[in-house]
């Protein structure tokens, strides 16, 4: 086989995407919103709002208040009616920002603007003007890590490619694949401003050889064209997505250890970015509503574009609710999310959509019991970054942070591969995980 990126698994034999990936995006807009002043794991911002403020669709709610924050607008019109301080999973306080829809401009469809019916004359647009509306319109990675997308695009570096993340490679997320079908002018005109806003010579869009049908259509839109754009389609292999994996699959290159892609002249942005950056920079319409698959143990699996800040709950109302007894959902993809709640009802489920939230996946709960590890090495051969999983789970254990970072734990992607594969059923990916972030706190 040709060189593709090391390690990796196959964890579906993709069932699990045909139960929504052929179904339309639906649009929902709630009564109340309950929009986190936390929209990435480090990007906090303080509300710029109070309690009684009457605020429109797009109104700037929250500023950031560290580096990895990026603005945050109001999802609905309507009333500020609360702000609450609620607690992120490391005890950490964070506003909420409840706004109650008043009936104005809620319900209105939005008209379809020219940018999503042809590729638009770019001409126009200087790089500067690009990056800072990208800057004003909040926009962040919509793949998950939720980095703000200016910042990349800020860069000193000479920059050749941008990659943008078809791949959705998680198992079950099929938001991604209809975001293409439905809007691929928008798509493809999100990207070519990526490519004008880094100078580079052209950006490569990147799919699964399961999303033949999205690839094929956005090759329909840029055939016959000059455009520095062209369509990659990838053998189907987890975790593609993951920047170094998608360097490597693509590129036949390699993201020095500790460094950034802009290192060797590489961004990458999820197609979902290129969209908003489309609707920003040319529809003049900041980042305020996302795609969300809801899938997994519900009646109807779907895609619904929603609000930031949409209940999780209404969302599985609208999905008609569990179908299985005893069930685990989780926020993002089952590989790379996180646990919102095991067991109980549709009705108990708390949080709402953050820009980052990609898919809601109710699974049937089982239990399993760790075993000692068997040296068997599987963690070691499907690790995508090369490390030895098992020694660092070992030291991690022993509190031996020290010894985690010798051994490269902050080089962990935190794909969860090794602890699907794992025989014994050790919680390496957790432990890992909780290693880097413990190594990355003591070198702040």
């Amino acid at each position: 086989m040709r060189h593709y990126f090391h390690g990796g698994i196959h964890p579906s034999d993709g069932t699990d995407k045909r139960l929504s990936n052929q179904k339309p995006i639906r649009v929902y807009t709630p009564q109340v919103v309950e929009v986190s002043m936390k929209q990435s794991p480090g990007g906090f911002c303080d509300a710029v709002v109070n309690v009684g403020d009457k605020v429109a669709k797009g109104d700037l709610i929250g500023k950031p208040v560290s580096f990895s924050g990026a603005n945050i607008h109001a999802g609905i019109s309507g009333t500020v009616t609360e702000i609450r301080i609620d607690q992120d999973a490391y005890g950490r306080e964070v506003k909420t920002v409840v706004i109650q829809a008043d009936g104005t401009g809620n319900e209105k469809k939005d008209s379809v603007c020219e940018y999503e019916e042809k590729i638009i004359d770019l001409s126009g647009y200087a790089r500067e003007d690009i990056i800072a509306n990208m800057k004003e319109g909040g926009i962040i990675g919509l793949g998950g890590a939720g980095f703000p997308a200016h910042i990349k695009y800020e860069t000193k570096e000479k920059i050749k490619y941008i990659l943008v993340n078809a791949a959705e490679c998680e198992p079950y997320l099929t938001c991604d694949h209809m975001l293409v079908m439905e809007h691929g002018y928008a798509v493809i005109n999100g990207v070519l401003l990526l490519v004008k806003a880094s100078g580079a010579d052209k950006a490569i869009i990147c799919f699964e050889d399961n999303k033949k049908d999205a690839a094929g259509h956005l090759q329909d839109i840029i055939s016959n064209t000059e455009l520095p754009v062209e369509i990659k389609i990838l053998p189907t292999k987890y975790p593609l997505g993951g920047e170094r994996q998608l360097v490597e699959a693509v590129l036949h290159m390699e993201v020095p250890a500790g460094k950034l892609p802009a290192s060797i002249g590489v961004i990458i942005n999820n197609v979902g970015t290129a969209k908003a950056v489309a609707d920003m920079v040319i529809g003049g319409n900041p980042l305020t509503s996302r795609v969300v698959t809801v899938t997994g143990k519900v009646r109807e699996p779907g895609n619904y574009l929603v609000p930031i800040g949409t209940r999780f709950t209404e969302l599985i109302n609208l999905s008609g609710g569990f179908t299985a007894e005893n069930c685990r959902v989780i926020e993002g993809g089952p590989m790379t999310g996180h646990c919102l709640q095991i067991g109980g009802t549709h009705e108990e489920l708390m949080g709402s959509v953050a820009k980052t939230t990609s898919a809601i996946v109710v699974l049937e709960d089982t239990s399993k019991v760790e075993t000692p590890c068997i040296r068997c090495g599987e963690c070691e051969r499907v690790c995508p970054a090369g490390l030895a999983p098992f020694k660092i789970d070992f030291a991690a254990i022993e509190d031996d942070i020290d010894l985690c970072r010798r051994l490269y734990a902050t080089e962990c992607i935190s794909c969860g591969c090794c602890s699907y594969v794992c025989p014994a059923k050790r919680e390496l990916a957790y432990r890992i995980t909780e290693a880097k972030t413990e190594i990355l706190r003591h070198k702040a």
